[in-house]
């Protein structure tokens, strides 16, 4: 069982920035991979960013360069450090955890926290 809790997302103007942070109920390094997630209306959820237990981490094209998953493992804690926000950034970011349970892995779901860049 794993409990998510995220920071408030933030209301920001388009080239700024806002940092998301999620925080775990259990030991990370014992999560096989951690993640954001967002969902935009009418739009899918979308993966943006992950970090694996190992530490090796994966974007989606359209956040290279602009965002940064990182973690802090003392706090059992990842964050989405946002730059350069643009207006289709604006979406609903959900913070997930990926364990694998014998030979299932199962998913955890934080609360979403709502970013809107405005133009």
């Amino acid at each position: 069982q794993v409990q998510l809790v995220e920071s408030r997302g933030g209301l920001v103007q388009a080239g700024g920035s806002l940092r998301l942070s999620c925080a775990a109920s259990r030991n990370i390094l014992s999560i096989n991979v951690m993640g954001w997630y967002r969902q935009a209306p009418g739009n899918k959820r979308e993966l943006v960013a992950s970090i694996t237990s190992s530490g090796s981490t994966n974007y989606t094209d359209s956040v290279k360069g602009r965002f940064t998953i990182s973690r802090d493992i003392a706090k059992n804690t990842i964050y989405l450090q946002m730059n350069s926000l643009k207006p289709d950034d604006t979406a609903v970011y959900y913070c997930n955890a990926n364990v694998l349970i014998n030979t299932l892995m199962r998913a955890y779901w934080g609360q979403g926290a709502q970013v809107t860049v405005s133009s």
